[in-house]
């Protein structure tokens, strides 16, 4: 695996569920994003989508958030601005049978603030990274837009 998800084999994720089924295809599917063509990691960051982001969230989905973060981070990720938005969803998706979960996956998803600031900030400025090549345009916008919702964010899972 490399470095780039290393730590994915210390997340039990056999243990873990979405939205079909046991979360032991996680892994392969967040490789598929990583290192795919661009069919294979858009078909991948949908089946993702549909697995832990769509409502409601589950157990597994603040496991993978971190990954996510990783994936929006890492230059030869074809889309990392459906990264971003996955992640946007995350942050709007709730459970009401779990609110723990929904308040873990809320919580992993705003953990990250400083790395949707970093990539959202305008090449030059200061937080942009240093020596660092400027995100693509449509990243700076998904990030924008992260930011946007990660400091609006209110939701009863979170607020009590």
């Amino acid at each position: 695996m490399g470095t780039v998800l290393g730590a994915m084999r210390n997340v039990r994720w056999h243990e873990l569920r979405h939205a079909y089924g046991s979360a032991s295809q996680v892994p392969g599917v967040l490789s598929r994003i990583a290192w795919g063509d661009a069919p294979t990691s858009d078909e991948a960051l949908g089946d993702l989508e549909r697995w832990i982001g769509t409502p409601p969230v589950f157990d597994s989905t603040a496991a993978t958030v971190p990954f996510l973060w990783e994936l929006a981070v890492t230059d030869t990720v074809r889309d990392r601005a459906g990264v971003l938005d996955l992640l946007a969803t995350i942050l709007a998706a709730g459970n009401a049978g779990h609110p723990a979960w929904a308040r873990a996956a809320h919580d992993a998803v705003a953990a990250g603030r400083a790395t949707a600031a970093r990539l959202a900030a305008a090449p030059g400025a200061p937080g942009a990274g240093a020596g660092a090549p400027p995100p693509a345009p449509a990243v700076r916008t998904a990030a924008l837009r992260l930011l946007a919702a990660i400091d609006r964010h209110a939701c009863p899972a979170c607020t009590t």
